[in-house]
């Protein structure tokens, strides 16, 4: 046999050496493509938290920008992505209806008292570089309705109305809110306006999250983001609420927020059952959902983010025991 010739036996054991190695590839290709179907825009595993596991393992976090949840009765909270404050749109107005009712509180059923729309107010209504209410000059509307015009269509002139009411200038409503942000713990929170038209309003989801929570104790505050549409007296056009989420099982509010700095933003609130079928109420923030891109675009991931996450937790809730997932604590992430 030629020195150069290769033996028989290793003729043979080509064949197999090339299936192999062929499978490997395949099967490296297919984990690859797996990752990238499991993660697409969120990652979607929605699987139980194994034993000593924070509760919030495995949920769906959105892979831009930052979240963060709580789920009363179960832990956390646990929050994703850099909690670097960034600009959270009219989530803003969170804040401003927060101050309002702790101010001149309500109970479910009041009206508050008028409130006469001025000039500013009036002038504001044909902007069309921000999202505002039809409002005229001389109009008298009730603080509950302004605090629905406020939250639920997102009027910005309603919101700075509110804040002069209050405060006799949005420069010093700002200031409120700023040191409501200061007591409440957000101490990566900035308010520059009343309605989070700047984009110099900033915050993080975490800070958010500690907002969400107080602000759903009031039951008014509770009632007004639940609505899905209100509408301006004297007028039958009915203003519909911005939270396309409303529509998902279980959902009862918050807020969104979207321009082009800001990207998407969403404040959320759902009832989430356990496997008990006591409820648990669940509320959570997203922020910086394609942001630099439109308005629109930031609006249509921050909902695809918030839903992949609240059926992620309806599913979690309705398999793991309550009193097992207080038991932990979720990391900040």
């Amino acid at each position: 046999m030629p020195p150069t010739s290769v033996p028989p036996r290793l003729l043979r054991r080509r064949p197999l050496f090339a299936a192999t190695g062929t499978l490997t590839l395949v099967l490296a290709v297919l984990a690859v493509l797996a990752g990238l179907f499991e993660d697409g825009d969120t990652r979607r595993s929605t699987r139980a938290p194994d034993a000593g596991e924070p509760w919030d393992a495995g949920l769906p976090w959105p892979r831009e920008g930052q979240a963060a949840v709580h789920v009363d009765g179960a832990g956390g909270p646990g929050s994703h992505g850099s909690q670097t404050p960034v600009p959270i749109a009219s989530v803003t107005k969170v804040m401003t209806a927060y101050v309002i009712l702790r101010d001149h509180p309500l109970r479910e059923g009041e009206s508050g008292p008028p409130i006469t729309v001025d000039q500013q107010a009036a002038d504001e209504s044909v902007s069309g570089v921000e999202s505002t209410v039809p409002l005229e000059r001389g109009q008298r509307l009730s603080q509950r309705k302004l605090l629905e015009l406020t939250l639920i269509p997102s009027g910005n002139n309603a919101a700075r109305l509110l804040a002069r009411w209050d405060a006799g200038s949005e420069e010093a409503f700002v200031t409120k809110m700023n040191r409501t942000a200061d007591a409440l713990g957000m101490g990566r929170t900035t308010y520059t306006g009343a309605s989070g038209l700047e984009p110099s309003t900033r915050s993080t989801a975490a800070d958010q999250l500690k907002l969400a929570r107080k602000a759903m104790h009031d039951e008014v505050f509770r009632s007004v983001v639940a609505q899905r549409d209100t509408s301006v007296p004297g007028s039958s056009r009915a203003l519909p609420n911005t939270n396309a989420l409303l529509d998902a099982p279980g959902v009862v509010g918050i807020k969104t927020g979207s321009s082009t700095p800001a990207g998407g933003a969403l404040m959320w609130a759902v009832q989430v059952p356990d496997r008990t079928g006591r409820q648990h109420l669940a509320v959570g923030v997203v922020l910086h959902q394609r942001a630099d891109t439109s308005p629109q675009e930031g609006l249509s991931a921050v909902f695809d983010s918030s839903r992949a996450l609240v059926e992620a937790l309806r599913h979690r809730m309705s398999t793991t025991d309550p009193a097992q997932a207080a038991d932990t604590v979720s990391p900040n992430r």
